[in-house]
């Protein structure tokens, strides 16, 4: 990860990320805002994008399973409509005017720190 990352990297990596993956981004601007702002900090703190919505324990390996998009989001997505964050949402649940709201998480309890 380059060494100085901004606000415009995380942008530009959630919005190709959704694209690879024929999602959307949410389109609260300021939820949006602060979930890119939270991958920003982990970034910058950690070296990679760690999901800001979970414990982290500051460690890539250990972590490899959260790091954006985490291994849960599709199928997430698939059954929700949204990742479990609440970031990347599939076109249909855009579509429908629903809000992002909780989800149950999938990442086992033995993986948290």
């Amino acid at each position: 990860m380059k060494e100085k990352l901004t606000l415009k990297d995380v942008q530009t990596f959630t919005a190709n990320t959704a694209a690879a993956n024929g999602w959307v981004l949410n389109p609260d601007e300021e939820f949006l805002d602060s979930i890119q702002q939270g991958l920003l900090a982990n970034a910058q703190r950690l070296g990679y994008y760690q999901c800001p919505c979970r414990d982290s324990w500051d460690d890539r390996e250990k972590d490899r399973d959260i790091i954006c998009p985490c291994e849960y989001s599709k199928p997430d997505i698939e059954e929700y409509g949204q990742c479990f964050c609440g970031l990347f949402l599939s076109d249909e649940f855009e579509e429908s005017g629903s809000e992002a709201s909780s989800i149950p998480e999938r990442r086992p309890q033995e993986l948290y720190p």
